[in-house]
């Protein structure tokens, strides 16, 4: 508009100034009767404006697609740089699932030249048994534009093909864009047999690490019980029999006897009481005969009855299991969760009543240690890195079992573990 103004005002100028000369011309050689000469004037000046602004315009138009061609090819190289330089293997395709970008990574990654990448079927670089699938996914991702495939977020892992037919990991990210009425489609992925190869050697070692845990708390409750059956049976017995005989003593010396020989007999037999007491209550801590005698609940009921004694804490009991026989392994690993969890208690909690429940629901045997106490806030050991839980934990998961925890500041801890029966029940029991 601005070239178009000044071509007119230059025109209109000259037009005006050709006006003057002619009409003084005319005034010398004939009168001027009208101004169609000035009219003529101004419509030559108007012309030539018009004829210099299209011409200014055609120019224009022609500077400003040249810039934008030249810019877009700027954006193109900017975008083919950093295309080349990624880290990542990038694929364009067309439609047709043709290659039309086969990047530097991408070579190295699949072993292929771009030369013999580009224009052939991305199918190439699919394991056989993942194209149908594969084509299935990306028409549906080109009408719903939603794809689960998306890098750093979880996904199944998915597999290439290298040019020497070796199958390998890869996680990978697709997008779409429009290109005139065609799109193309653009995966970005990365090699991930290192990290998967890590991820499967750090899983081995945690089996491993669980199984030696496992094998070692067999051979632990192995030896607990070999001790407090030694402890029950021979030296329990054997002090019994020392208590006999120095009751013996004790009324032959009686009538005989100096009254602080009598008196030191009597101290002697309550020391060998006391020494009794602590032998059995050792050989209990260790394993309970009654676990083995009598079986799960009534060494379950005396651990209830025994918490209370030493330590003040009522222990209220919901105990349905009906007639269920359970395992030597699952009878073993129910006790040791309760054990474990009343001590949690007696050492942690604060508390003045516990709620045990042990029941057996449809297919499920479920263990519940609940307190009244102070809980568990997050920052707290108890509910993150207590051995006694992680203790826990690895007996639960020896059978197959689950364990959840509820607590917060000031409301109390609640522990429940959860076994499939069939992995603490004896299996001729189970309908």
């Amino acid at each position: 508009m601005l070239v178009g103004a000044l071509a007119f005002v230059v025109g209109l100028t000259l037009a005006l100034g050709i006006w003057r000369w002619l009409a003084q011309w005319s005034l010398r050689e004939a009168p001027l009767r009208d101004n169609s000469l000035l009219t003529a004037c101004i419509a030559a000046a108007c012309l030539f404006a018009a004829v210099a602004f299209l011409l200014a315009r055609a120019r224009g138009v022609s500077t400003l697609t040249s810039e934008a061609r030249s810019q877009s090819s700027v954006n193109e190289a900017r975008m083919m740089a950093i295309i080349r330089s990624s880290m990542e293997a990038i694929i364009t395709v067309d439609e047709r699932q043709k290659i039309v970008i086969f990047n530097p990574m991408a070579e190295q990654v699949f072993g292929f030249s771009a030369a013999d990448a580009l224009g052939a079927s991305l199918s190439r670089f699919i394991p056989e048994r993942f194209r149908a699938a594969h084509e299935r996914h990306v028409d549906q991702f080109g009408v719903t534009g939603v794809s689960d495939r998306q890098m750093g977020k979880q996904q199944r892992v998915l597999f290439g093909l290298r040019s020497n037919g070796e199958e390998f990991p890869i996680e990978a990210s697709i997008s779409q864009v429009a290109d005139g009425d065609s799109k193309l489609y653009t995966v970005m992925l990365r090699d991930i047999t290192e990290r998967v190869k890590a991820e499967n050697a750090q899983r081995k070692s945690r089996e491993e690490l669980r199984e030696l845990s496992a094998n070692l708390q067999m051979v632990r409750e192995d030896e607990k019980t070999r001790i407090a059956r030694e402890l029950h049976d021979d030296l329990g017995q054997q002090l019994t029999a020392l208590k006999m005989d120095l009751s013996s003593v004790e009324q032959a010396l009686e009538a005989t006897a100096e009254s602080g020989i009598l008196r030191q007999l009597s101290d002697m037999r309550r020391l060998i009481d006391a020494t009794v007491a602590s032998v059995r209550r050792i050989a209990a801590d260790l394993r309970p005969v009654m676990l083995d005698d009598l079986g799960l609940i009534p060494a379950i009921e005396w651990l209830a009855n025994d918490f209370t004694n030493r330590y003040g804490i009522e222990v209220k009991r919901d105990i349905e299991v009906g007639d269920t026989p359970f395992t030597p392994a699952g009878a073993t690993t129910l006790f040791r969760i309760v054990q474990e969890a009343l001590t949690n208690v007696a050492r942690h909690a604060q508390a003045t009543v516990v709620m045990l429940t042990v029941r057996r629901e449809e297919d499920a045997c479920i263990v519940r240690v609940a307190d009244n106490g102070h809980g568990a806030g997050r920052s707290d050991a108890r509910a993150e890195k207590s051995f006694g839980l992680l203790g826990i934990r690895e007996r639960a998961h020896m059978l197959g079992g689950t364990v959840e925890i509820h607590t917060s500041s000031g409301k109390g801890f609640s522990l429940s573990v959860t076994f499939p029966a069939a992995a603490v029940q004896q299996q001729e029991t189970l309908t």
